[in-house]
């Protein structure tokens, strides 16, 4: 018998004063068997910096063609194409030339300074490309925010997020490797 997801509920509200984007939101989250708590935290984390009300969950990795996070225009295009992990450079190829934007979320100290290293040149000819990187002290933390039902309040200005849940507060500065250009 298969696994099946654990669903998990969260109320968002989102204060991004740089982009001057107020926004409260339910969110549903599907949790794969195979995905760990801190990676499903880390798709949160994603939407809440790119906040929008189109802003949608895929189907994640259950599905080889889409992004764990996206923004599709009225024409079904793709405006923001979010990806999580370490991909190949051909995935990157394919999400930049398939979107307008696209953010890659990169994890797992170790793994991702190294795959950064060998893959750095090539990214870089990427111009709607931005790389973000979360060191595994900062997605521990953001972890430690899961529930089952979250209500989670976030203010996000001058590269720094201030995460709450109305008992605990984390302030998680993400760094940029590549900047879209």
């Amino acid at each position: 018998m298969a696994l099946k997801a654990t669903i998990y509920k969260a109320a968002v509200n989102v204060a991004d004063l740089d982009r001057n984007q107020f926004l409260d939101a339910s969110l549903t989250l599907a949790r794969h068997p195979s995905e760990t708590q801190e990676r499903m935290m880390l798709r949160l984390l994603a939407w809440i910096m790119y906040a929008n009300d189109r802003l949608q969950f895929t189907r994640g990795l259950s599905a080889d063609d889409e992004p764990e996070v996206w923004l599709l225009n009225d024409h079904l295009g793709v405006d923001l194409w979010i990806e999580l992990g370490l991909p190949e450079e051909r995935r990157v190829k394919k999400a930049c030339s398939r979107a307008q934007q696209v953010a890659l979320f990169t994890y797992n100290s170790r793994a991702a300074e190294i795959w950064w290293q060998q893959n750095r040149a090539a990214l870089a000819g990427f111009r709607n490309l931005t790389v973000w990187y979360f060191d595994d002290a900062q997605l521990s933390q953001i972890a430690s925010f899961a529930a089952r039902n979250m209500n989670l309040q976030a203010t996000l200005q001058e590269g720094t997020i201030w995460l709450s849940d109305g008992e605990n507060n984390l302030e998680i500065v993400p760094v940029c490797w590549q900047p879209a250009q």
